[in-house]
């Protein structure tokens, strides 16, 4: 077993290895950022969604952000739209499972915001439902998926493919590189005095 545990932490090192070599993967985070950046700067906000372990980073990284991440700062406004079971669950019953992000983005998205879209296979019908609703409102919109797309590539204005093809190795980048965006986020508009 200790073999295996081995292997496994270093398959993850491997992962961000190449995710660290990858200059496509280095410009969409810093793209990701820039975007981010511009629309908080204006008083847009950030919506997030995924499924899954997806979900998970969506809601951790619209934590980071509302809460803090290095240091105490104001507030910005990030939702997860994974959070609310009675929006999901109502949704889901009265459109379908698919539309329970896309409903959410009508609703809440405005011109100007951003959608950040988590599939790690790129074919999460609901999130892909979600990218088309963020963009007929004129959101911009920033996808993370694996090295493959799946049908999000046309979706996204920025799309961060992470250099893996498991599921578990995926995530793993994207919480890197969602770390990696909320502190940008953070220094950028909130900078520290020397």
């Amino acid at each position: 077993m200790t073999a295996e545990i081995r292997d496994a932490i270093l398959d993850s090192a491997a992962t961000l290895q190449r995710l660290a070599g990858d200059a496509a993967a280095i410009a969409a985070i810093a793209g990701i950022v820039d975007l981010a950046v511009a629309a908080l700067g204006r008083g847009n906000k950030l919506l997030l969604c995924g499924n899954g372990g997806s979900a998970a980073d969506a809601q951790h990284w619209a934590g980071e952000l509302v809460s803090r991440f290095h240091y105490d700062r104001p507030g910005l406004p990030a939702i997860a739209l994974t959070t609310d079971s009675s929006i999901l669950t109502g949704i889901g019953n009265d459109y379908g499972y698919e539309r329970v992000f896309a409903r959410q983005v009508e609703a809440l998205g405005a011109a100007g915001d951003v959608l950040f879209a988590l599939s790690t296979s790129g074919r999460s019908p609901n999130v892909l439902a979600a990218l088309r609703a963020a963009k007929a409102k004129g959101m911009a919109t920033a996808g993370f998926t694996g090295q493959g797309g799946g049908e999000m590539p046309p979706l996204c204005d920025l799309l961060l493919r992470a250099p893996a093809e498991s599921t578990p190795r995926i995530q793993e980048a994207h919480e890197v590189a969602g770390h990696i965006i909320c502190a940008e986020i953070e220094r950028r508009l909130f900078p520290r005095a020397p």
